[in-house]
Order: structure tokens, then C-alpha cells, then sequence
């Protein structure tokens, strides 16, 4: 479908509906992303653009292992599908704002496209696999931005300590999820028997990454006080309240993980936690940076 045919069938009414479906198909693609990588399956295309040297689907060599790597990667034509409507219905919106957010969510499924295939050509290299959810996470947040504006555009952005302190704690969560990306590398789930890993300790780096969490967990803390000590409304405690949860069973699920042996289902809900928190603290930035009435 061409984006002329799709102008026709795409209305401006959409750009809600789809700015979710956006959000939710990145937030899926982390989670099976994930699932490439818990099963071993990472090479199971061992080239890219095709998945094998012959043919761009893996036919004539089936396997579990191929089955859900070229999975994945067909997930890249729905996110471009849903990227494409996205971005008429945008920009049959009329808005300026809306049409630069999604054309920036949409020139990023190609850029994932092409992170995901240097980590299959180096043969899943850890800091290249980092790399790829991160800009996963990126996606998530501008996903964020993109529902927000939809009807909160003409809010004035304002200043203060509580505004520093989600910064700050915005900023904590990206080291966090940063932090995170680097155990993975260093532990036993590389994607593939033979692909190399960082050479860090996984005790260290752990430890570094749980620091880190006390930090994210502590100024959140204080941003919930601090919301509720201004009377901000309702909503804006609900949303910092409703981060901090998040993380609390985020860091339950990792500190769990870590001492089970990193089993696979935890591990992959461990993904999920990850990725709802790219979206919860971009929300909760956002609601403090252009406070609402409601």
C-alpha cells in the first residue's frame, strides 16, 4: 500500500487509535525481541537483509531457531504499516507538532532495522544488541510524547525543583535501563551458544545496575511527595504512583531473577517491566512539565 492509498483511507480521527497501536507494537517488539534472544534464536537468520544467504525467509532451512528469529523481523512490517498510518493521519491533522513526532517514530523502524541487522552481521555483539532495545526504549518514549500532545499541546511547560526532580528522575531511568542492557551483556542470555559477551563481572555490573535502582526508586519516592505536598492534581499523583509500582515489581522481578539463575520467563517479564517504564516516566515528565487541571 502506497502512502497515497493509504491518505484516502486514514482520517485525522485515527491519529489517537494509532498513536496507541504504536506504542503498544513497540512495546510488543521489546518483549518478543526478547524472546529471540532467550531462546538462542539470534542467529537463526544468520545474515540480514535476508535470513539466509539464498532466500529472505527461511524455507529451506526450518527450525524453531529460524522460526522465531524471521518472526521477529516480520514484525518490522507491521510497525512500518502502523508508522506509515501514523503519520497521514498526522499529518492530515494539520499539526506541526504531530507530523514531526511521527515522522521521528517512523524513521526510527528503519534505524531499528538497521541496528538489528549490524547485531546479526557482528555475529550479536553486546553493545550492539544494547544499542537495539534502547532504541526500542527511544521509540517508546517519543510513542509517549506523541499521545500526550495529542491533546495537551497548548499547555504552557513550566519550571522548579519539582520539575528538576522528574528530570532527574527521568534521567535515572534511562541509566537504569541503560545499566540493564550491560548485565544482559555480561550474562548467560547472549542469544546464541558462540556469541560473545562483554567481558564484565556479572556481580559487579549487577551491582551497579541495583545501585542505580535505589537511586530511580528513591527520587520517585520524592517526586510522589513532592506532588502530593503541592496539591498537584489527582491525575499526576496517580501517574507518579502508578511509576513507582512499576519499578517496585520491576526490581522484584530482578532481584528474584538474579538469585533463580536468570530462569527464561522472568527474565522476559523482566523486558516488559522495562519497557512499561520507559512509558510510565516519560507519562509522569511529561504530566509534571505541563501540569493539568485534572
Amino acid at each position: 500500500m502506497t502512502v497515497s492509498s493509504t491518505a484516502r483511507i486514514v482520517r485525522p480521527s485515527l491519529v489517537r487509535p494509532l498513536g496507541w497501536a504504536t506504542l503498544i507494537a513497540n512495546v510488543v517488539l521489546v518483549v518478543t525481541g526478547g524472546a529471540v534472544r532467550l531462546t538462542g534464536s539470534g542467529l537463526g537468520c544468520p545474515t540480514w537483509p535476508r535470513c539466509t544467504g539464498e532466500s529472505m525467509t527461511p524455507h529451506g532451512n526450518l527450525n524453531i531457531h529460524s522460526a522465531i528469529e524471521f518472526g521477529n523481523r516480520t514484525l518490522t512490517f507491521v510497525l512500518t504499516a502502523i508508522a506509515i498510518a501514523t503519520f497521514v493521519a498526522a499529518w492530515q491533522s494539520g499539526r506541526r507538532d504531530l507530523r514531526l513526532l511521527a515522522l521521528w517514530i517512523a524513521l526510527g523502524i528503519p534505524a531499528q532495522a538497521i541496528i538489528g541487522g549490524i547485531t546479526v552481521l557482528t555475529d550479536l555483539n553486546p553493545w550492539i544488541v544494547s544499542l537495539h532495545l534502547l532504541c526500542s526504549m527511544a521509540i517508546i518514549g517519543l510513542s509517549v510524547l506523541f499521545l500526550w500532545r495529542i491533546d495537551h499541546a497548548e499547555l504552557p511547560v513550566v519550571g522548579g525543583p519539582v520539575v528538576r526532580l522528574a528530570w532527574a528522575t527521568f534521567g535515572a531511568a534511562w541509566l537504569v535501563l541503560y545499566a540493564g542492557t550491560v548485565v544482559t551483556g555480561s550474562g548467560p542470555h547472549a542469544g546464541d551458544a558462540h556469541s560473545p559477551r562483554n567481558g564484565l563481572s556479572p556481580l559487579q555490573v549487577s551491582q551497579l545496575h541495583a545501585d542505580l535502582v535505589f537511586l530511580f526508586i528513591g527520587l520517585t519516592v520524592g517526586l510522589v511527595f513532592a506532588a502530593l505536598a503541592l496539591h498537584a492534581p489527582a491525575a499526576t499523583v496517580q501517574a507518579a504512583v502508578i511509576l513507582l509500582v512499576v519499578e517496585l515489581a520491576q526490581s522484584l522481578i530482578g532481584f528474584v531473577q538474579y538469585f533463580t539463575n536468570l530462569p527464561i520467563v522472568l527474565v522476559g517479564f523482566h523486558m516488559l517491566g522495562a519497557a512499561l517504564i520507559a512509558a510510565a516516566v516519560t507519562w509522569v515528565l511529561l504530566r509534571i512539565r505541563q501540569p493539568t487541571l485534572t
